[in-house]
This record gives structure tokens, sequence and C-alpha cells, in this order.
């Protein structure tokens, strides 16, 4: 089974990054032939700053083996060192209904929350349609507000076998109920955009700073209070061993939970879940030219892939003569 992800570097990854990508494509390791990615083409819709984008890029991937993912078990990449892709945004672009686009959920919502409107904005869903069917990938492990993005592909992928006979793979997503949506500080889905997230690998001043501004509600300690309404009750499950997060239920439902000791206990608990990632991410930022090395043999690899498919594409579309 070919299995697809990638993960935006458009600023610190954190833990809605982690739950909702980074760790199902590290479990994915061994199902089958896994790529994984660096989408920096889709951070250009909202990153201006050419320092940072490139610094951003090479600590994502710092970030991703740190946590696990091992080169040795994948294809692993940045977008840009395969240009094939770009190609095959245009082609699929000229097949892709407006209407589709005028559909997407993430543009709208992007926008209404200040993102500058751009024309890579409005066609991100092309360009991320691009990467999934130029790898044929079967299956793609998203978060809940990326799914439908997926159906978006799988609706280009059917418009151009339909068109222009059988070429592409249907993608299938892969979502896991229990982590579809990580929330943020206030709430709201954790995202960089929204300004709400915890970074995975802040030093301890700053973690504790970005825990202790959870927003809760002002129930005192010793009444109930409903677990699943509180985002700090929510982020906790992600950690907290199941013993304790029955114990912590039952400080909510019938009373108990003061908010701060919770949030304290939290600070701890994520200091010691990311320790060993921690250490190996410092060596790693260190020693850029391994990082380098390590993508640049991923794109040669995927650029093998992109090359087989999009040789057939512009045989299908008429291109080649």
């Amino acid at each position: 089974m070919r299995i697809l992800s990638g993960i935006q570097p458009s600023g610190k990854l954190h833990v809605g990054n982690y739950f909702g990508m980074m760790k199902p494509m590290i479990n994915n390791m061994d199902r089958g032939e896994l790529y994984a990615f660096i989408v920096n083409f889709h951070a250009l819709t909202t990153v201006n700053d050419s320092k940072s984008l490139s610094a951003d890029t090479l600590e994502a991937a710092a970030d991703f083996v740190a946590l696990g993912l091992d080169p040795e078990k994948c294809i692993f990449w940045v977008q840009s060192d395969v240009p094939e892709v770009t190609e095959l945004a245009w082609i699929l672009s000229t097949v892709t209904p407006m209407g589709l686009l005028e559909r997407c959920h993430s543009y709208k919502d992007k926008v209404a929350k200040g993102i500058a409107a751009c024309h890579g904005l409005f066609a991100y869903p092309v360009l991320m349609a691009a990467d999934i069917l130029l790898y044929q990938a079967e299956l793609v492990p998203v978060g809940k507000d990326q799914k439908q993005h997926l159906e978006v592909a799988r609706d280009i992928a059917i418009k151009f076998n339909n068109t222009f006979g059988d070429t592409f793979v249907l993608p299938e997503p892969g979502i896991d109920d229990n982590v579809a949506t990580v929330p943020g500080l206030d709430g709201q889905k954790m995202s960089k955009s929204y300004g709400n997230t915890i970074g995975i690998f802040l030093d301890e001043k700053t973690l504790k700073k970005s825990v202790m501004a959870i927003v809760t509600d002002s129930t005192p300690v010793d009444e109930p209070k409903d677990p699943e309404k509180c985002n700090l009750y929510n982020i906790l499950q992600l950690f907290a061993p199941e013993e304790r997060m029955r114990e912590i239920h039952e400080l909510y439902v019938n009373g108990g939970a003061a908010y701060g000791y919770l949030k304290l206990e939290l600070v701890d608990i994520l200091w010691e879940y990311f320790r060993k990632a921690r250490e190996t991410r410092k060596k790693l930022v260190a020693d850029k030219s391994y990082l380098k090395n390590v993508l640049a043999q991923g794109a040669e690899k995927a650029r093998k892939k992109a090359i087989t498919t999009l040789e057939l594409v512009r045989e299908r579309v008429g291109l080649k003569y």
C-alpha cells in the first residue's frame, strides 16, 4: 500500500501537527510504501519571509526525524525538490471545475481569519491533488479539516480518468476519529493560523506559558464540570495514561478538578513525553548537512515515481508528440 502525507513548514510545528499527521505517518512506516514530505510550495500561500521559510523547512525535517520517522523506511523529501508536481498541478487545473474549488471551506475560513486572498490559496486543493496523485497514493492520513481537500483530489482524479482514460489511483483518507481534530488553547482546532498552538519543541518556560494560557471556564473547583466541553481535558487525554485520565474524569464529573493544578500537570507530562525527541532534535539541527543529504536522497527517489506518472499523464493529454 502506498501511503502519503505532507506537512507545511509555516512556523514551528505543534501538537496538532503531531497527532493529525506526524504520529500516524510514523506509525505507518511498516505498513507499506511510505511517502512523507515537507510542503513548502503550500507554505508560500501564507509565508512571505524567505529566510524563515528556508529555516523552517529544515527544522520541520529535523522535527519529523527526531519524532521517529526513519528515512531508511520511507521516501522523505521537500516538495519543491520534485518540480514535476507543479506541471501536474497545471494539467489538473485544466480539468478542475471552478465550482469544486468555490465550495472548499478552508479557503473561506482562512480569508475570514485575515489571511490575504490569492490564487495560490484558492487553488491550494489542486496542488494538493497533484501531490497525492503524482505518487499514485492509496491512503492519505489527514486531519478532519483536510478531508474535504482529499475528496477534491478524488473528484479531480475521477474527472481526469473519465476524460483521458484510467490514469490515477483514487486515494482514501486515513482519519483517526479519536484525534481527528486536536483542540487549541482557545478550543478551536489547533492551528498556526489561529495562533492557538502548543509547540512540540518549546523550551520549558515557554511551554508552561502556553499551557497556562489554555482557556477554561469559571466553574468553581468543587462543582461538577463537563469534561467533553473542556479543551484542557481534551488535550490532557491525548497524553496522560488511561488510569490517570479516569481519575481526572472523576474529578470533573464529581467536583474537585482544579484547572491550575491540571495545567501544571500537563506541562510536566508534555515535557517528559517529548524528552527523547527533544534530545535527538538538538543533534539533528546541529548537523544540517546530514538533513540536506537525507532530503536530497529522498527527492531522488520521489522523482523516479513522479516522472513515471507524469510521462503517462503527458501522453494521455497529448503533450507527447
